[in-house]
């Protein structure tokens, strides 16, 4: 009997427990409402304008398709079409020598430019305008006006300061494929540096000043004070920022497109998708290739996630 009465009492329980935790969620729900609603708008926007092309995309990898109503399903076929196009190689060796570059140049000279801001003293405001400018510019009006600067000739910019120097005009985005490759990353770091900037000239303004403080009593320099300082306690944004800075210039357009067209073997494998579906009508390789970069972007991404977790845990 007591055993009975015990049970009836724990059934009780649970039955209040739950009754509580539905009572507490519908109360939940309700002082939440607002902010539910405006997370719906949110939400949906992402399902119909990222969500859905991303499924539709997959999908259209598997499919012969020219928007006129003639779709059928092919297979892997745009994939082993895509696969053995000699462009395919290609383009990922122009998208990797750019990425390497960028690592070298793009990551780093805004991280140095905001150590060297955060030093200054006086008229910082100024300067970081100065930095910020470029942001401002419409990205292709900044690109064409870079194009005129690598023009082959004296009418250049960079020929014309080479001349008055007594230096030889160079071909730049002629002479090499390296050389090209350089030249587009130079332009990409420069219209993107000031939004960077200012991202770590937030983190480095974070930085406790009393550790500055006890490095300089003991000495150091302006660089062992990065190193030793700015460094340790800016890593978690530095990381943060060498991912994006990897996924952002696997995936560039603008700079082959605008610059430098196809010449010098400079397409990359964005502008290759964009080859494949307005150049060639070619839609179900341009969304193979697509899904292609997405799934090395993914992997990339996840494996540099799992390794900087492991280096946190021990």
């Amino acid at each position: 009997m007591a055993t009975i009465n015990l049970t009836r009492a724990v059934a009780r329980d649970l039955r209040a427990a739950e009754h509580s935790r539905r009572g507490s969620l519908g109360r939940r729900l309700r002082r939440n409402a607002t902010a539910y609603l405006f997370l719906a708008g949110a939400i949906l926007c992402f399902a119909v304008f990222s969500w859905w092309p991303m499924i539709r995309e997959v999908v259209m990898s598997f499919q012969y398709t020219n928007f006129a109503g003639d779709t059928k399903w092919v297979g892997l076929h745009n994939y082993q079409r895509v696969l053995a196009d000699p462009d395919f190689w290609s383009a990922w060796r122009t998208t990797g020598l750019f990425t390497l570059f960028a690592l070298v140049v793009g990551y780093a000279v805004p991280f140095a430019l905001a150590v060297v801001l955060n030093e200054l003293r006086h008229a910082r405001s100024y300067f970081r305008l100065l930095v910020y400018l470029p942001v401002m510019m419409p990205p292709v009006a900044a690109a064409f006006l870079w194009k005129w600067f690598y023009t082959p000739d004296d009418s250049g910019l960079f020929n014309a300061v080479l001349h008055a120097v007594g230096l030889p005009s160079v071909q730049w985005l002629q002479s090499s494929h390296a050389l090209a490759v350089l030249c587009l990353v130079l332009f990409s770091t420069w219209i993107n540096m000031g939004g960077t900037v200012l991202v770590y000239l937030a983190a480095l303004q974070g930085i406790p000043g009393e550790l500055y403080e006890a490095a300089e009593l003991d000495g150091a320099g302006l660089l062992r004070r990065v190193w030793h300082v700015t460094v340790p306690q800016t890593r978690l944004i530095l990381s943060m920022m060498l991912l994006l800075q990897i996924v952002g210039t696997m995936q560039v357009f603008l700079e082959p497109y605008v610059i430098t067209g196809s010449a010098n073997d400079t397409t990359s494998v964005v502008y290759l998708i964009y080859q494949y579906a307005f150049n060639y009508n070619n839609y179900g390789s341009a969304a193979a290739l697509g899904v292609l970069l997405l799934l090395v972007l993914i992997a990339f991404a996840g494996g540099y996630l799992w390794l900087s977790r492991r280096a946190e845990e021990e």
